[in-house]
């Protein structure tokens, strides 16, 4: 940077009627990124400088080398400040950009990663596309856009079938079974009524999952007898005659308003202050929890064998297909495929099952149990879910990658959230509301480093088994983490979970020195193998 300066100085060199002080005494530099500065000697007295700007004017006053020494040094700091707001500006445009990322508001990746899963299952038959009959939710409008169904049926056959199906939810694939090629669909009831209406195409699509002589099982959530008066009513459920290779099983799993008065009663036990043995007991049973629990996870294994043991395809529906259906189908994979007890796994699972699928979480977690109004479409269907899996954990500790915390996590944020993943009803909504535009997803702050690891398993070791949980009722507990949260101290169990990492450290650390003890055993072993071959 070349400065202009007064001829009339002493000491000074004169070119051309102006003095060129060197690059060594002042040299301003900003590399890609950066702005620094550096301030060097100033040969001689300087007078009034002939730069322009702010330049000159901060320059014109320095006389002596004490003086451009303070100005040097003030003007180094201003610089450095800028340059440590321009790191950090940086360091927030990175952070944005990797929270984006994360939340996956580009829309457009949407579709791209059912292209992905699609292409897997490509990679195992040829037998399922991708759908975009639903692409402005006209056909189902608590379905995704895109949808994967058998390649054998068109998309004029599929609108046949959701207008054959109760809210038009056709049948769609759940899951792929990679060992044997079954799959498990689900969907709404059928609307036979009473008249036994039918539908050819839903017949043609339901048997599309089927391999040549195999049979499948429709796992209906309703018992027989709210199945036949759903059918008073328009609904119903598959006729044998049509589906001749299929076989319904009914089980039981409740809904609304007993889920919702099932947990008002429980949180009423567990605030229960009389510490009288019997009375907590009683209340206890009253609940009918551990029943509900027991229930779901029951249909779930059912679900889970039909297709691992008998080798047969599953639909699984109630009446919607929104509450129990989702918890069988769910539950089932965690069960079957050991990606969806990762961390990332399980958040692509409540995804794909919860949230595209189109289960109601504005509906179903508007309030808590502690409320005073009942709201029509309240009930706990997610918490049950959250509960099923923590049962599984606590039987197969190590089998998961995630901890109680995580699970409790996700039904905090169900109720109660400062994220937009939890937000509406369905997809439809949420695209009507733009919140992928608006909103950061749950998953954008889950998937941080710095929360990553308060949600992972230390027992974890990935287990490619198929893993049957115990539904006995000696098996099932009592979620503490969240029903006894408040009611007891969280002291000694954080002491108990810290003193568990250290062992697990420490075993770490020794089976590295053990591995590398055998190594060196294994050298000596060598070593005196070839010296005895030596002659």
């Amino acid at each position: 940077m070349t400065l202009a300066a007064n001829p009339k100085t002493q000491g000074s060199r004169k070119v051309s009627g102006t003095q060129k002080i060197k690059a060594s005494d002042i040299s301003l530099s900003a590399p890609p990124g950066k702005l620094g500065v550096s301030v060097g000697k100033l040969g001689g007295s300087a007078g009034k400088l002939g730069a322009q700007g702010g330049v000159q004017k901060a320059w014109g006053d320095l006389k002596t080398r004490e003086s451009a020494t303070i100005y040097g040094s003030r003007i180094a700091e201003h610089l450095r400040e800028y340059e440590e707001a321009g790191k950090a500006l940086r360091r927030l445009q990175e952070e944005i950009r990797e929270t984006l990322a994360l939340a996956g508001v580009a829309t457009k990746k949407k579709k791209s990663d059912l292209l992905t899963t699609i292409d897997r299952l490509k990679a195992e038959t040829e037998d399922w596309r991708l759908s975009e009959v639903n692409r402005d939710f006209s056909v189902c409008q608590s379905y995704p856009q895109v949808v994967i169904v058998p390649k054998s049926i068109d998309d004029e056959s599929l609108r046949k079938v959701a207008a054959f199906r109760q809210g038009g939810r056709f049948p769609v694939l759940s899951y792929y079974h990679r060992k044997n090629g079954m799959v498990m669909m689900r969907s709404s009831q059928p609307l036979t009524g009473t008249n036994g209406r039918r539908c050819k195409e839903d017949e043609k699509l339901i048997n599309a999952t089927l391999r040549p002589g195999k049979r499948g099982y429709i796992i209906d959530t309703r018992s027989l007898n709210v199945a036949q008066q759903a059918r008073a009513k328009g609904g119903g459920f598959e006729q044998e005659a049509y589906y001749p290779q299929w076989r319904r099983i009914h089980k039981t799993i409740e809904r609304f308003n007993i889920l919702q008065e099932s947990l008002i009663k429980l949180v009423e036990a567990c605030n229960d202050q009389s510490h009288n043995m019997d009375r907590w007991l009683s209340k206890l049973e009253a609940s009918n929890w551990l029943s509900h629990i027991k229930e779901i996870l029951t249909s779930a294994c059912l679900a889970a064998q039909c297709i691992d043991r008998e080798g047969a395809s599953v639909l699984v529906h109630g009446s919607e297909g929104m509450d129990s259906t989702l918890q069988v189908t769910s539950l089932a994979q965690i069960i079957l495929e050991p990606k969806c007890r990762t961390i990332r796994g399980f958040e692509a699972l409540v995804e794909k099952e919860w949230l595209q699928a189109g289960h109601p979480f504005q509906h179903r977690c508007a309030q808590s149990a502690y409320s005073n109004s009942k709201q029509r479409w309240e009930a706990p269907t997610f918490l049950l879910f959250l509960d099923c899996v923590w049962q599984i954990l606590r039987q197969f500790p190590c089998s998961f990658e995630f901890n109680e915390r995580f699970l409790v996590t996700l039904f905090e944020h169900a109720y109660a959230s400062q994220f937009g993943s939890f937000l509406g009803n369905n997809e439809y909504e949420r695209s009507k509301l733009k919140l992928k535009q608006k909103t950061l997803s749950l998953w954008s702050w889950v998937n941080q480093p710095t929360e990553l690891h308060k949600f992972t398993n230390p027992l974890y070791e990935p287990n490619g088994l198929v893993i049957w949980p115990s539904v006995a009722p000696q098996s099932l507990l009592l979620w503490e983490g969240v029903f006894l949260r408040w009611n007891r101290s969280s002291k000694y169990q954080e002491d108990a979970y810290e003193e568990m990492i250290h062992i697990i450290e420490y075993n770490k650390e020794l089976q590295v020195r053990v591995n590398a003890l055998r190594r060196q055993l294994a050298e000596l072993e060598t070593e005196d193998g070839m010296l005895l071959e030596t002659p």
